[in-house]
Formats: structure tokens, sequence, C-alpha cells
């Protein structure tokens, strides 16, 4: 028996993108395994989460309790006697704080190297400790998995590895971000109290999310029949965007909905007349794409793995430029053919990405670490 364990103690609030990550691959993953494989989940019960792990217990899976945050200095010596235990043949890491010695071939998933690329907006320390912790993470993996192929060449560029140990496996929508009917988009609007047509942005408001920048640009399209929803984890140490909606006057025009639950997320992106996603950097870009599969028309910064995710199917503008996203936001509110075009594109786009593929690709990679 081949015994997989995915570490999917980041599947918590903290870590939203990660969970989503964790939680998609977990299931696809199940689905695909032969009879002599089996999948390991590492769940971190006393933390609050967005997805009930409990429900992928005996899909294929089982699920083993660990009271540990990525976060402490004790899982170093913790977790593989646990692995051990376990009979683990191989660990797959999906953060870069993880055991270091796991006693077993180990796989990592680096998402980006924000830290590292946008040195201002993190502390010294916290640069520092990505930068050596990544680097203990790195040496003790066996293989790499990036998003996509802009964070691979990223990677490569600022660590010192082999090319052929860092493998791009892109995402996916989740299945349930389809295109939804007008009463559930209805009753989405009643329920958060938003108008008939509305921009939208989900995301969190962490500074490489330039949200600023996009209130400067829809402070210049007013006076604006539309509102733009900001939607997505709020850190209370990052107000600026805030801020300066107050000061350009922008508070009946721009409204702070903070975090939303799973469910209410596919009837936000189909009510949505148009997403925007003005991100200097991703690893990734999932929004994107979970907009594009609920038939959302996204305007989009033109830069990282967002070229790759979006390909022909957004309206892209320079992330930098103020007056060129709100030319873009201009342009696509204007026109309602341009809007249905990228409507069809995107749905096209985002059909092109699935988990089951992801999970393929992630099960290949641990089939042929160990030989």
């Amino acid at each position: 028996m081949t015994v997989y364990v995915l570490d999917a103690r980041t599947a918590t609030s903290h870590f939203p993108g990660i969970g989503r990550y964790v939680v998609s691959l977990a299931r696809a993953t199940a689905a695909l395994l032969e009879e002599d494989e089996r999948l390991v989940l590492l769940l971190d019960p006393g933390r609050p989460s967005l997805w009930d792990l409990r429900t992928l217990d005996g899909q294929g899976l089982r699920l083993v309790d660990v009271s540990l945050s990525p976060f402490s200095l004790r899982q170093q010596w913790a977790v593989p006697p646990l692995l051990r235990r376990l009979q683990a043949d191989l660990y797959h890491s999906p953060y870069y704080l993880m055991p270091y010695r796991p006693g077993v071939p180990a796989l990592l998933t680096v998402y980006d190297l924000i830290p590292l690329l946008f040195p201002e907006h993190a502390s010294f320390r916290a640069g520092l400790l990505f930068r050596w912790a990544t680097a203990l993470a790195l040496r003790a993996a066996g293989h790499v998995l990036t998003p996509s192929e802009s964070t691979r060449c990223d990677l490569l560029s600022v660590y010192r590895l082999p090319a052929e140990k860092v493998t791009s496996v892109p995402l996916a929508a989740d299945p349930a971000l389809c295109p939804r009917p007008e009463a559930e988009i209805e009753a989405l609007r009643r329920k958060h109290g938003l108008p008939e047509a509305y921009v939208l942005y989900l995301g969190s408001n962490k500074p490489h999310k330039n949200l600023t920048r996009l209130v400067e640009a829809w402070a210049r399209l007013q006076p604006q029949s539309y509102p733009l929803v900001i939607a997505g984890a709020w850190n209370p140490r990052y107000q600026e965007s805030r801020l300066r909606a107050e000061t350009l006057g922008l508070r009946p025009s721009v409204l702070w909905l903070g975090p939303i639950p799973e469910s209410d997320l596919p009837a936000l992106y189909a009510g949505a007349t148009a997403f925007v996603f003005p991100s200097l950097y991703e690893g990734f870009g999932l929004p994107v794409l979970e907009a594009m599969a609920c038939g959302a028309p996204v305007v989009c910064a033109r830069t990282s793995s967002l070229l790759e995710v979006g390909a022909d199917a957004a309206l892209y503008f320079d992330p930098t430029s103020v007056a060129a996203m709100a030319d873009a936001l201009k342009r696509a509110l204007a026109d309602p053919g341009l809007r249905t075009d990228l409507r069809q594109r995107g749905l096209a786009r985002a059909a092109q990405f699935s988990w089951e593929r992801t999970a393929r690709q992630t099960l290949r990679a641990y089939r042929e670490m160990l030989g």
C-alpha cells in the first residue's frame, strides 16, 4: 500500500487561498487513486476553517488530527514521527513552513515569492524569515510544484534549483462556480444589499493587490451608476484603500463587503456587471478564473501569471497606471457588446482548467518521485 500524506493544516480561515487549493486537490485526487494507494490529510481541528473537511472522510481519504500550527516550532519534531506511524511514503506540504526533515520524500507547493519581489510590502524581518524558511523547504523537497509558469520562472531565478526539480501545475475553479439563475443572484443581492448592477473585486487587501490605485481609478469614472464592490478577507493593517476612498469622497459608490461565505461566491461573481482584478503580482490569480467560470466579464492587470490564466479572455491594463485602469473599466462598462464577448471568452477559457487535471498532474509527480 502506498500512502500519500497531504498536509491540510493550512486549510483554515487564515489561509483562504491555500485552503481552497488543498481542499480542491484532495477531493479530486481521492477519485483518481489506484486500489493500492491511499491519501491521508493532516488537519488542525482547533483552527477555524471555511471548509467542513470532515465531509471528505471516507471518500477515499483518511483524516488525521494534528493540533499543531504550521507556525509552531514543535512541528519539526512532532510531525516526522507521525508520518512514520502513518507509514507514509510521501509527504506533500502546501506551505513553506513545514517539517524540514520529514523522514520521507517530500513534495512542496510554492505559490509565489511576494515577500521577496515586493520587499517594500513586508518588514525586513518577515522578508528574511520567508527567504530562509523557503530555502529550508526547497532543500527538504525532492520536487516542487508551482501554480504557474510565471512563478516557476521566478523561483528558478531567485533560488539555485535544477530546472527539472520544478513543475508548474495550474489550478482551477471549483465546479460549483458556474453561471447562476437570476433568482439566486437576486437573493444574493438582497442578502448583501447590492444593486442590480455592480463592478466586483474579490480578494484580500494586501498591498500587492493594488486596491488604492483601483479606488483612484474608480474616482476618475464618477459620476457612475455602478458601485464598486470590494469583497474578501480584510487585514486591518492595510487601511490605505479605505482611507483613500474617504479622502476622494467615494463613500456612496464603493461598497466594502468584507469576507463572503463560500456558498455566496457563485452568485456574487455571476451577478457582477464586470469583475476587476488590479493585482501587481499573482502566483496564479484564481479569482480571475473563478469570475470567468461564473460568466463575469474580466478586466485584469497585465502582469505575472494573470496573462497565463486569462489569455485572450480578459481586457487588460497596466496595473501601475491609474489612468490605464480607469480607461479599461470605462471601456468595459460603456460597451455591452464587449462585455458579452468577454463573458463568452471567459467561460470557454475557464472550461480549459479542471481540478481533475490538476490532481492528475500532482499524482503523477507523487508517483514519479517514488519511482
